[in-house]
Parts: structure tokens; C-alpha cells; sequence
């Protein structure tokens, strides 16, 4: 298998960080690649004009019409005509975008090119996840110690321009594309707060972005915190690292902040959640369509006996595979989720190489809880609803985690 096929429990990633950078598990199958050749004597393939039924002819007439008759706007504007390849990419790209899901999209060669370096590790840009959120592009999380935190942006800021462009007319990718950038360049980000009347510009300077996985802390009373960013390739068993800390310190009250955490590995997360459930426990389901459901189970490492007190941090920027591992140990009673709603990204993507150059993200599918919920519908709600005030941001007080650790002193 190419190993640029996989599945995405991932919001779709902005700002120099690739979807892919979460990637939500494997996706182990054979795809058949195929390539539209010879383009000097006419198009490949042309001769399944009606598949199912589909007339292609509008579509041929518009490609002959297009190619005897079309003139540039400016003769400046082109100095080298299109080409016919080019034209292909851009007929599957909107092909794609038909389907009206902004997951869905179509990589063009250079587009997948720089997909695959940004899987790599790490890459330049400001450091953010950012998807579409009410057709609007939307920052789901800054990551940590980026220029995008820096800068002071939160989960749920709207971007509403990129430089001069209005993001309302952008693709993610395209959005992804203009944020993206060399270390020591800036970008214009026009943006709107929650809690602003008016957008407001942030400049940022690109960085080098280098993607935390997790840190750990026993606190003074007692509390063990385990803070994860993400669902990387080896959070799972940087994880199991943490847990075997957290055994060690002799306490038995824990709070997992997944605050910010936009996802990742799908496998990750399942292994996650084994260590609180035992084996055969649902952890989430997945609903394929048409009536169609695969449900995934808990692997039973079930480490933890009736005496852990424990607590799970979410918001605005807790997404995807943070609200699998969440929604899993909430409705099974494990623990409580204080803060606030989480993103609401709940569907799976699959990347398939159409050409050896060129891929399709598609979703394939929709994550559920176990007990059925929709993670997309709504996102998952706190336990215990806990805001962020201006004035608990402009004193560094953490309202949130004071709850939590309230919540756990009283068990």
C-alpha cells in the first residue's frame, strides 16, 4: 500500500500545520492509480462519456470551446498557455468542491508535494489548526509556543481575510497556502474575536514549527496533570510514559487537559482510552452511511482500579480525536469534562493517491460516542461549563484547571 494513503480523525490543519500532522489511523487497502495521458492528440479515457448514466458532452464542448477561444484578459496576465494536465487538476478540484464538504478536496502536485513535507515534521509557518466552522474559516487551535500563540490568537477566532484575500472566497487549502511561508516573512491575519464588535489586523512573523506532544506535572496538592497537544504517531506511547509517572507519584487524582488538542491518529486515541476500559468497551462508533456503523472497541490494558479521581480539561480547540478519547471515558463514567464545548469535528477523511503526483481527501465517514451521539452535530458539552473571562486572560488566572482541581479535592 502507498503510504500516502491513510485516514483523518483530524480537523482539516491551516497555517503551515498539514491535516496529516493528526492523522487518524491507517487505512490499509489497495487503490488502483491512474494517470490521464497524452494530451497532444486528445484526452484519454474520453470515451466513457456516460457513466451511470452522466452526460459529459457540456463538458467536452465547454473543453473544446475553452481551448479555441480563450484570451487572456490582460496579455500579461499569461505568458504560457494552460496546460491541458493543468486543466484536469482543476476540473477534479472542482469536481471535489461540488460536494459542498470542506474536507473534501483534491491536491494537485505541487499541493501534495508540500502535504508530504509537512508530514515529515517539522515546517515554517505560524502554527495553528484552523477548518471551517459555519462556512467560516476558523482557528480551532493555536499550538503551543508558536507564532499564532504568541500573537494572542484563541480556538473560535474567525479569520475573515489572509493578506488582501477575503477568506470567504478561499478553500482551507488555499487559506493553508497564503498562511504558509518562509521563517522571518509576515502575513496579515484579519480577525474577529468572540467576544469583539470589531475584527481587528494581527501581523505575525512565520516560524520554524516544531509540533509538542505532551508535558506532565505534579502539582504541590497532589494532582497529577498530564497536558496533551495532539495525537501524533508516538503520542500513544509517550502516553503510556505518562501513566506509568503518574502510578509512580502515589497519586490517584488525575487531570488530563486535551485543552487545544485538534486530534490525530485514530489509533492513538483507541489505544488511549484502553488504559481506562476494559476490553470489548465501546470507544466510539463509526457510522459509514446508508445504515452502516463499525464499532471499535477498548484493546482492555484497564489499568485503573475504582480509587482514580480524574478529570478531562476541553474547549473550543479540543477536536476530533480529543473528543473520541473524551466522549469514550465521559460516557462510560470514568470522568468528568470541565471547561468548554468542544469543536464538533466528528467525520473521517481518507487520502488517496489518484497519480503517483496527486491525491483526493474524501470523507468516508462520521464519528460517533459510544452511546450514539453525534460529535459533529454538537460537539461534546462539559459536565461542568467553566468560561474564560478578559479578566481572567489579563491576570493569567486558569479558571478552568481551578475547577477541576476543586472538583477533585472534593471527591
Amino acid at each position: 500500500m502507498s503510504s500516502f494513503s491513510k485516514r483523518f480523525a483530524a480537523v482539516v490543519i491551516g497555517a503551515a500545520l498539514a491535516a496529516s500532522s493528526f492523522i487518524a489511523g491507517a487505512y490499509y487497502g489497495t487503490r488502483q492509480s491512474f494517470a490521464l495521458e497524452d494530451f497532444t492528440g486528445g484526452i484519454s479515457n474520453k470515451e466513457l462519456a456516460k457513466p451511470n448514466g452522466v452526460d459529459f458532452a457540456p463538458f467536452w464542448q465547454a473543453w473544446n470551446i475553452l481551448n479555441d477561444r480563450y484570451v487572456p484578459t490582460k496579455k500579461s496576465a499569461s505568458t504560457t498557455p494552460t496546460t491541458d494536465q493543468a486543466k484536469v487538476w482543476g476540473a477534479i478540484k472542482g469536481l471535489a468542491e461540488a460536494y459542498g464538504d470542506p474536507y473534501t478536496t483534491f491536491f494537485p502536485p505541487q499541493e501534495a508535494s508540500d502535504f508530504k513535507a509537512e508530514i515529515s515534521g517539522a515546517f515554517e509557518g505560524v502554527g495553528m489548526e484552523v477548518a471551517i466552522k459555519d462556512n467560516i474559516l476558523t482557528v480551532v487551535a493555536p499550538l503551543k509556543n508558536t507564532p499564532a500563540q504568541k500573537a494572542g490568537l484563541k480556538p473560535g477566532d474567525r479569520i475573515l481575510k489572509i493578506n488582501d484575500s477575503i477568506t470567504a472566497k478561499l478553500s482551507v487549502e488555499e487559506a493553508i497556502r497564503l498562511m504558509r511561508g518562509k521563517k522571518g516573512t509576515e502575513v496579515r491575519l484579519t480577525i474577529l474575536s468572540a467576544e469583539a464588535k470589531q475584527p481587528k489586523e494581527v501581523k505575525i512573523v512565520r516560524d520554524t514549527i516544531s509540533i509538542p506532544t505532551l508535558d506532565t506535572e505534579k502539582r504541590a496538592d497532589g494532582i497529577f496533570v498530564i497536558k496533551l497537544y495532539n495525537f501524533s504517531a508516538n503520542s500513544a506511547n509517550l502516553f503510556r510514559n505518562a501513566l506509568e509517572e503518574f502510578a509512580r507519584s502515589g497519586s490517584n487524582r488525575l487531570v488530563l487537559d486535551l485543552r487545544g488538542n485538534p486530534g490525530g491518529y485514530l489509533d492513538a486515541a483507541l489505544d488511549m482510552a484502553s488504559w481506562f476500559l476494559p476490553k470489548e468497551q465501546i470507544v466510539l462508533r463509526e457510522d459509514l452511511g446508508d445504515g452502516k456503523e463499525e464499532i471499535h472497541y477498548s484493546k482492555g490494558y484497564d489499568i485503573f482500579n475504582n480509587n482514580l479521581k480524574m478529570v478531562i480539561l476541553v474547549d473550543g480547540g479540543s477536536a476530533s480525536a480529543s473528543e473520541i478519547l473524551a466522549g469514550a471515558l465521559q460516557e462510560h463514567g470514568i470522568a468528568s469534562l470541565v471547561g468548554a464545548t468542544t469543536f464538533g469535528k466528528g467525520s473521517v477523511q481518507e487520502l488517496v493517491n489518484l497519480t503517483p503526483e496527486t491525491a483526493l481527501k474524501i470523507t468516508i465517514a462520521r464519528w460517533l460516542t459510544p452511546k450514539g451521539n453525534s460529535i459533529s452535530e454538537q460537539g461534546l458539552k462539559p459536565d461542568v461549563e467553566v468560561k474564560v473571562t478578559e479578566e481572567d486572560v489579563k491576570n493569567q488566572v486558569d479558571a478552568q484547571m481551578n475547577k477541576a482541581v476543586e472538583l477533585l479535592k472534593a471527591r
